[in-house]
Parts: structure tokens; sequence; C-alpha cells
């Protein structure tokens, strides 16, 4: 790349490149503080619905601040060539064939306001002299402000060639469309999806945490299709790492089958809508779906198969982190950090209506040891039982999906 100002001095090459490889060391912490704000600059709803895609742009990020960084550790104060890896050009291709358009320059403005924040502390506390602030701060302004024009352009390139090589854009920019709420009648998708609208539907989503295992969520999308004898399925690719499905039929669909094809794949999790009917339950049961898929990932749970009609209490309790974290601590206080196997027997005694036989049934256990472990559970809750279920039963749950939320 050409480069468009002067070599710096051998003392400021030297003091930029001790403090990157100061800042390498908290570059997660770093992304982390960038990611919400420059999501939300970016302006565009669809991204901010698709936790798969939240997670692709974090890593983006990340891999931003790592190659300038790593690129100003071997070349201090130099123009940075932005790298568009295998990884990146998937995140674009998957938001190009959506038709999803993030504001990349808002979003760049907002990280280089957070990042020039953190730069300038660290070269306030180890620069040891006023002018040798000065020129750091002179050359790195330069070298991080290009960064981000190269970053927007590169960006941009990958889009046009991403849409170039897209032959499917139109029918995945109409289920976009369609489960973004725009208006649309059912002849019209029918038509253009050739999926039937007027009958009843269960929107899926499923994906993996590494990109490696695409191949392994192909396998699972086939099983499920294959297993779906006189239904009708659709599925979208929505990244490199998650699909959407609609499966339909003139009674709500059976996902039995698709828990156990879920349940054999240890790479590839799910999450389903409640059902509904036509047009407006294709887009409802969707909409439950990523609603359920962005509280496991936000909450780091390990389920590998969530129906957000079980979570959905839990999905609004835990959205505000430190707020979950009270009302657990208040409702459970010692039970929440006692023996998971009291916490289950409790939960599980209230989800059977407090019907202890069938939560021994349900457990797997006597009854005896089940009504034990009920009354050693209670005697530690804060809030009993029998003055709230409904506060217990969803403390519990809260802990059963996160169980490190009362960490400090």
């Amino acid at each position: 790349m050409e480069e468009l100002w002067p070599l710096p001095a051998p003392e400021v090459a030297e003091a930029i490149r001790s403090l990157c490889q100061r800042l390498l060391t908290e570059t997660d912490a770093l992304s982390e503080a960038i990611a919400g704000p420059t999501l939300t600059a970016q302006n565009e709803p669809a991204l901010l619905a698709d936790a798969s895609l939240v997670e692709e742009d974090l890593h983006l990020n990340r891999s931003d601040v790592v190659q300038w960084l790593t690129s100003n550790v071997q070349r201090p104060g130099r123009r940075v060539e932005p790298y568009v890896g295998p990884r990146t050009a998937a995140y674009i291709q998957d938001l190009v064939s959506r038709g999803i358009a993030p504001d990349f320059v808002g979003g760049w403005r907002v990280a280089l306001a957070i990042g020039w924040r953190r730069w300038l502390e660290e070269c306030v506390a180890h620069c040891p002299s006023p002018d040798l602030l000065v020129e750091v701060l002179d050359v790195s302004a330069k070298s991080l402000a290009q960064y981000a024009v190269d970053s927007v352009s590169a960006m941009r390139e990958a889009s046009l060639a991403a849409a170039m090589g897209n032959a499917d854009a139109e029918a995945i920019a109409l289920i976009q469309l369609i489960a973004g709420g725009a208006p649309m009648t059912e002849d019209l998708a029918e038509g253009r999806l050739r999926y039937r609208m007027s009958r009843e539907h269960v929107g899926l989503v499923l994906w993996t945490d590494d990109p490696e295992q695409a191949g392994a969520l192909d396998e699972v999308v086939a099983a499920v299709r294959s297993a779906t004898v006189g239904r009708s399925a659709l599925v979208a690719r929505a990244s490199a790492t998650s699909r959407w499905l609609w499966l339909s039929d003139s009674a709500t669909p059976d996902l039995r089958h698709v828990r156990k094809i879920v349940a054999k794949a240890e790479d590839v999790r799910g999450a389903v809508g409640r059902p509904g009917h036509g047009l407006d339950g294709f887009r409802s049961s969707h909409q439950d779906a990523l609603a359920a898929q962005a509280m496991i990932i936000r909450l780091g749970a390990t389920r590998q198969f969530t129906a957000y009609a079980d979570v959905e209490l839990i999905d609004g309790l835990t959205k505000d982190r430190a707020g979950a974290r009270r009302f657990v601590t208040k409702t459970l206080g010692p039970l929440a950090d006692a023996d998971v196997v009291l916490r289950q027997a409790l939960l599980t005694y209230v989800q059977c209506g407090f019907n202890t036989t069938r939560a021994a049934a349900d457990l797997y256990a006597h009854r005896n040891t089940v009504e034990r472990r009920v009354s050693r559970a209670n005697e530690l809750s804060l809030v009993k039982v029998e003055d709230n279920p409904t506060h217990v039963a969803a403390a519990l749950l809260v802990l059963d999906l996160a169980p490190d939320i009362t960490a400090p």
C-alpha cells in the first residue's frame, strides 16, 4: 500500500510498538467494549436481531483490533492494510444474501472514538515525555484514521463481489422481508418461495458456535428435511454458522424428531418458536426462535435445544444480567450456591404441579428421595415455594440456563 506520511523517528516507533504489545493482552475486553455501540451505530435492525450475525460482527471487531495492533508491532506507525479473511468474506456474503446493509461508516466512527480514548489513556500513562507523547499521538492518529478509511473501502469491495456472485439473493431477500414484517400476500410469498403459507408453521434456528462445523450443520438440516415426510420445509442459509428452517403441516408439526436429530449432533444447537398459522405465524414463530437463540448465546448457556415457549419469561428476566443476578440471589439465597441436585428436584416438583410422584418419575428417583431434596431445597431458599412458586421456579430456571449468573 502507498505510504501517506513520513516514517516515525526510531524512539517514536519503539514507543508505539511497546504500547501495542501492552494492548494486545486486552484485545477481548477492547473488542467487547466496541461491539455493542458499533452494532447500534450500524443502524441495521436485521443484524441486531440475529445472534449468529452479532457473533460474527464481534469476531470482525476483534480481527480489526488485532490487525492494527500486530501491524504496529511489526511496522510501527505505518499504514495498515485491512485483512479480509475467509471468515470475514463469509460474513459479508451472508449480509449481502439477506439484503442486510449495515452502516459501516457509522460503526467505524463509533469504534474509532472508543478505541482512540483507550489509546490516549495508554499513551499518557506510558510516554515518558510530553514531546514523545505528541509525536506518538500524531503518527498513530494518521494510522488509525487511514485504517478506518481503508477498512470501509475493503468491506464495500467485498460486498460488491458477494452481490455479483449470489444467485439466490432474491429468495433470501424475500424471506428477510417477510421475517422483518414487510407487507406481503400469502400468494406472492408461496409463488416465490414454493412453500405453503396457509398452514400451521414452526420456525427453527439451527446454528454452530464453530465455523469449521458448517458441514455438521448442513448434515442436521438434511436429516431434518428427510424426516419431514408429508410436511413442507423451507431452509434459508442465514449465515456461515446458522440456518433458518420452517416446517408446516395442516396441524401443528411434531418436533420430537427434530430434537432427536439435534441431540445426536455435538456441535449443532437449535431453537424453536411457538407454532403459528399463515404468514403471521411464519413470521412470529421465526422471531421467537431468533429470540431463544439470542438468549442462549447471551447467557453462554450450553442447552442444545430450546423452545421459546419454555423460556420466554427467562428471556425477559435476563436481558439485564445484573438485574437477573439480584433476582436470583434475593429469591433463592443460599439455594443458589447449593448442590444442583437440590435445585433440580425443587424445579421439577414445581413443574410437575407439586406432585411428588410425578417429579420422582421425571427425575428417575425414589419418591422419598425427592421429598427429602425438595424439603431441603425449600429450607435453603429465601422465598419459600409455597409463598411464591412462580418466582422460585423462574429463579431456578435462570440458574439452570446460566449457572454462573450469580458469580461476581
